[in-house]
């Protein structure tokens, strides 16, 4: 269902060029299922490359979301709670704004590019990862609302 959600809430949010609700729901879930949100991050993964075809902008999509679990899992287990908030938010959006450069290396693999290209890419792409890093942090308004209401489902 998570998976169902997340992929829903993509397709909603797609007139918005790289603002979406995905930060949101990975922060949260690894927060609550910690290990376990691995499986809905990659069923997300799965349905997306199914809706919208396994082309080569999809296969970074096989990392890209584990980043962003694993920076949420290298967080402590309990923060305090006056600035879990603003962590939370500060994780997602410091995902967004290196989404183009995790995403780079493996364009430049797929597209043969050379450093400088992959370089390239990377600066023709800062508009986009500014605006995602940006909405991310905005969204991850929801974060802590979103664990509160996983950790009540979960029981």
């Amino acid at each position: 269902m998570l998976s169902a959600a997340m992929y829903a809430s993509k397709i909603v949010m797609e007139f918005l060029p790289n603002i979406h609700l995905l930060g949101v729901f990975i922060v949260s879930m690894t927060v609550v299922f910690r290990a376990k949100a691995l499986f809905p991050i990659y069923t997300f993964v799965l349905l997306t490359g199914l809706f919208a075809g396994f082309a080569t902008w999809w296969i970074p999509y096989l990392y890209i979301w584990t980043v962003l679990w694993l920076f949420t899992m290298l967080l402590p287990k309990k923060l305090p709670k006056k600035i879990a908030p603003i962590i939370y938010m500060s994780v997602s959006a410091l995902h967004g704004f290196l989404y183009g450069i995790l995403y780079a290396p493996m364009q430049a693999l797929i597209f043969g590019l050379d450093f400088k290209g992959m370089i390239a890419w990377i600066i023709a792409g800062i508009p986009f990862d500014l605006t995602h890093g940006i909405s991310n942090f905005v969204c991850g308004l929801l974060i802590v609302p979103m664990i509160k209401a996983l950790t009540l489902a979960k029981k």
